[in-house]
């Protein structure tokens, strides 16, 4: 049987992951991965995901692979992050693999908003479908992120159309998960650099301070010689003494 503390720590692990890789305030986010079996165990599979900024100003949802280049991001860097959110995701089905008792789902849906987490597992033959990555990303952006359908072309539109009558024939199945998000403070990815930078920074001034050299005037300086010689000579002279009291005694 799943462990419910195991499934919970996963998906804390792709709430922060998700949480991290958005570099302002938003509203809501949508995501949406498959994993497909193929021969010899073979995986293969996609993943996007789009946000809502907060604001007025803000309504149209943000595409992940517009980040780097919309925040002056290294995009190799970023493009770190989201395979690091794909294992993630890879991880959860293992999870579900290894408790053979759960069905096995072939594509998930992510949504957090109103602090909800919310997960939708869907068990369509992605394999044998008539339908392409394409289509597929088509049809899951009218359907969560409310695509307008004038933004279609014809083409598009006959497939979706196609696609709910299907979908409304067949009834496809699907188990849904509910839980608050994940509460503790998260840095994104534009705080963390941020941070780091300031920093680095600081750590950086520390090591460049130097004791100021204080500058001396030339009669000061000369003063300060010729006080160190006088006193070089009298410990000469001292030691001098010493030495004769030593040998009068020596004498005697």
């Amino acid at each position: 049987m799943l462990s419910t503390n195991k499934l919970r720590a996963i998906y804390a692990k792709i709430q922060k992951q998700l949480f991290y890789m958005i570099p302002e305030k938003w509203e809501k986010i949508c995501l949406y991965a498959s994993i497909i079996e193929q021969v010899n165990n073979l995986q293969t599979g996609e993943m996007f995901f789009y946000y809502y900024p907060t604001g007025l100003l803000k309504k149209n949802p943000i595409n992940v692979y517009e980040i780097p280049n919309k925040f002056n991001i290294e995009e190799k860097e970023y493009m770190k992050l989201v395979e690091k959110l794909y294992a993630i995701i890879s991880e959860l089905r293992e999870a579900f693999k290894e408790s053979k008792e759960e069905k096995m789902w072939t594509n998930l849906t992510i949504t957090i908003e109103n602090l909800k987490f919310n997960v939708e597992y869907s068990y369509e033959d992605l394999i044998g479908s008539k339908y392409t990555s394409y289509d597929r990303h088509i049809i899951w952006k009218c359907k969560y992120l409310d695509l307008p359908l004038e933004r279609l072309s014809k083409k598009d539109r006959k497939m979706l159309e196609e696609y709910y009558i299907e979908e409304k024939l067949s009834n496809p199945k699907t188990k849904n998960y509910i839980e608050g998000i994940y509460k503790k403070g998260v840095h994104n990815i534009t705080q963390y650099n941020n941070e780091y930078i300031k920093e680095d920074n600081n750590r950086k001034e520390k090591q460049n301070i130097r004791p100021k050299k204080q500058k001396i005037d030339k009669y000061e300086e000369y003063k300060r010689k010729q006080e160190e010689k006088k006193q070089k000579e009298e410990i000469h002279i001292e030691i001098k003494m010493e030495e004769e009291k030593k040998n009068q005694i020596l004498n005697y």
